[in-house]
């Protein structure tokens, strides 16, 4: 990968796009502290939005809200086990009450732990579809009654290319995240009378410390060299597409899937 090849560095933060239109808007994100999350945490923040976000590891949550700290409106974090679902509602409940509706809903927590089908008991798939999909449905029926209520929202759900490219090891994961898109359009037709839209971004493999746990130098070789564009993709490049899909010059666009893959699939 060339240094010279634009594709291979993400953009500096004075040359980002700005949507005004999210200025102010009250958001919630699922799993934000870290890799992708975080990284949607503090695009939104830059554009002055009011964020709330979800996760259960505490230090790199704070870690996160400090980095953060000197922003116009900082975020706030919850710690939250969001296999809980009675836990997950009341945590949003309060923040309703406290400070009003959300307008934006981005389901991005997930884990993608490897298993093979032999490994996989009834007590660890209830265990997965909770991690990777139960929430989201719970979290948004949590919000949608105040987005009903002020005229509309936008729930941005986060899918896996993994399934579309069927790999290895990864069987619960894929099942959870092939849900997602399906989860998204039911989202989209029913809601979208009330102006609530409903997305799904479809990210490929993004440059984090989790995803370095499972991909040595040469792995993740093959994968840029499989890509039809050649850079690493980052959290910012998701952030990216999340924040278009969220903001109103998006007014229309609701119940599909975006890729941000680098032409992997």
């Amino acid at each position: 990968m060339s240094e010279a090849d634009p594709t291979s560095k993400p953009l500096a933060r004075d040359q980002r796009a700005s949507y005004p239109s999210l200025r102010d808007k009250r958001v919630l994100v699922t799993g934000g502290g870290s890799g992708i999350g975080a990284g949607i945490v503090e695009g939104f923040v830059r554009q002055g939005a009011k964020v709330a976000f979800f996760d259960i590891a505490e230090a790199e949550s704070r870690a996160l809200v400090e980095s953060l700290a000197s922003a116009e409106s900082p975020p706030s974090f919850q710690q939250c086990d969001l296999t809980n679902v009675a836990a997950v509602q009341a945590a949003i409940a309060a923040l309703i009450d406290e400070n009003g509706p959300f307008d934006i809903l981005i389901n991005n927590a997930a884990s993608d732990d490897r298993h093979t089908i032999e490994e996989v008991t009834p007590a660890y798939w209830d265990d997965r579809i909770a991690v990777n999909l139960r929430h989201l449905f719970f979290s948004a029926q949590s919000v949608i009654p105040g987005m009903k209520a002020q005229g509309g929202g936008v729930i941005v759900n986060l899918g896996s290319i993994s399934w579309h490219l069927a790999l290895e090891g990864l069987v619960l994961y894929q099942t959870c995240k092939a849900g997602i898109e399906g989860l998204t359009r039911s989202f989209a037709r029913e809601l979208g009378p009330h102006n609530i839209r409903s997305v799904c971004i479809v990210p490929g493999n993004v440059k984090t410390p989790r995803q370095e746990k499972w991909y040595t130098p040469e792995g993740e070789a093959e994968i840029v060299a499989a890509q039809c564009l050649k850079g690493r993709l980052v959290p910012d490049d998701i952030a990216a597409m999340a924040l278009f899909l969220a903001s109103d010059d998006a007014r229309l666009i609701t119940g599909h899937e975006y890729f941000v893959d680098a032409g992997w699939r």
